[in-house]
């Protein structure tokens, strides 16, 4: 019983964006929380410069559609995506099973505080807004690797390009953006 309503839930989320899934803008996951627009996800990726092999570090996989496109372009590299909220773990499994990327592992995880255990990445992308880069998040960053974000507070961020040169970020600015407020240890409270 308790699936069929889920299912039914799920449906009823999908057929009221449905007639929007194509345009310019963030659409409604749960809880709050948006995908990013298609071109905030464009910008993103391109300014990762991501090469095949890389090794990727995501903090908030969401519905996983960032995570199954680094995947794509990453492949034959792998892609470590973190998520707080059970839903959207569950939900980017899926997402990414029946997409059938293989080369994505989602964590429920505070990607905050990075994942150490899988260090060092070529690249770091957070699609929440943070009040600064997590320090172990650029410690885990490889000399050479490229991290962006959107940084600033609740309201409004800019996004940032950093590229990490002798253990320092050199920073890019590439405009101001709207995110959801990442959380954890290292994001905004609750």
């Amino acid at each position: 019983m308790a699936e069929s309503m889920e299912k039914k839930q799920k449906l009823i989320q999908f057929w009221s964006v449905r007639d929007v899934a194509y345009e310019d803008r963030p659409l409604p996951l749960l809880r709050g929380k948006t995908i990013s627009q298609p071109t905030t996800v464009m910008i993103m990726t391109a300014a990762l410069e991501l090469e095949k092999g890389d090794k990727v570090f995501e903090i908030g996989t969401g519905s996983g559609y960032q995570a199954a496109l680094l995947g794509v372009l990453v492949r034959p590299g792998k892609v470590i995506t973190t998520e707080v909220i059970p839903e959207l773990v569950y939900s980017a499994r899926e997402n990414l099973a029946a997409a059938g990327i293989k080369n994505v592992v989602v964590f429920e995880e505070d990607g905050s505080k990075g994942m150490e255990s899988e260090a060092p990445f070529d690249k770091v992308i957070i699609t929440a807004a943070c009040k600064e880069f997590p320090n172990p998040v650029v410690d885990q960053l490889k000399e050479g690797g490229i991290i962006v974000g959107p940084v600033g507070g609740p309201e409004q961020q800019q996004m940032i390009r950093g590229i990490k040169t002798k253990g320092k970020l050199e920073l890019e600015f590439l405009g101001p953006f709207l995110f959801t407020p990442m959380y954890g240890r290292y994001g905004f409270d609750l």
